[in-house]
């Protein structure tokens, strides 16, 4: 990717402030208002936030950068043939410092109140004792590269040529929501190594040292994910970049 050039500088802005959106939305609705006395909104609300931050953003910056708010959907789109590999490093920093840049503000805010207290996670994603539902490395590796994989998968059946058009962000957006309301009880849900990034930073301590894990399991599944639906539709179907290709010469 050639950073001198203003379209490829603003997708990796835009991708930058999409990733921003989904780890400020979705882990600021765990922190902030998902045991909020007598109106949390609990498992179902974050997996919502989770999912319309998603939905929101590829409907803004879908034509900008082809909204792909993960490293693991950078990587298995790759691998499904739809994202050109020599752009994976600038998208995946961009969606690194966007998480970071979302934790910080996330921060900033919560630590406003007498109730925050920065040892109940943070919105981290762990596994074993800080596993929402104490589940064990192994189960929480093979449900981090199941629920990507998936998600990828959906990814490109939502974007092919000959999927309806329009829909692609609410089906993805949806698929993540139920991606949650799956995965939170196990890790707290990934599937995503920025999102998961952010936070870390400021939990610190056990979130840092089993963060390796939320790199690897959704950069594999989400490899797994994209060369499966290739392998399903080998029709040609548009490169997710945002970028329109010019249109043939008559």
């Amino acid at each position: 990717m050639d950073l001198h050039n203003t379209q490829n500088i603003h997708r990796c802005v835009a991708e930058g402030i999409g990733t921003f959106w989904l780890t400020f939305a979705g882990c600021g609705s765990a922190v902030i208002a998902a045991a909020f006395p007598d109106v949390g909104i609990g498992l179902l609300g974050v997996s919502l936030a989770f999912g319309l931050s998603v939905l929101t953003m590829a409907y803004a910056i879908g034509h900008i950068s082809g909204c792909h708010l993960n490293p693991a959907v950078t990587v298995g789109l790759a691998a499904g043939g739809r994202f050109p590999k020599q752009d994976i490093l600038p998208y995946v920093v961009s969606q690194v410092l966007g998480a970071i840049i979302a934790a910080a503000a996330l921060y900033a805010i919560a630590t406003g109140s007498p109730a925050f207290d920065l040892a109940k996670g943070f919105a981290a994603n762990g596994y074993g004792a800080h596993s929402p539902g104490q589940y064990s490395m192994m189960s929480g590796f093979i449900a981090e590269v199941v629920l990507t994989m998936m998600f990828l998968f959906i990814i490109m059946g939502a974007t092919h040529g000959k999927a309806p058009f329009g829909f692609a962000p609410i089906a993805i957006g949806l698929g993540l929501t139920l991606i949650h309301l799956v995965g939170i009880p196990i890790t707290n849900t990934s599937v995503n190594p920025a999102r998961s990034t952010g936070p870390a930073l400021f939990a610190g301590g056990w979130a840092l040292a089993q963060l390796w894990m939320f790199w690897v399991a959704p950069l594999v599944g989400g490899a797994l994910g994209g060369i499966l639906y290739r392998w399903l539709s080998e029709e040609p179907s548009a490169q997710v970049t945002g970028v329109t290709p010019p249109a043939p010469a008559e």
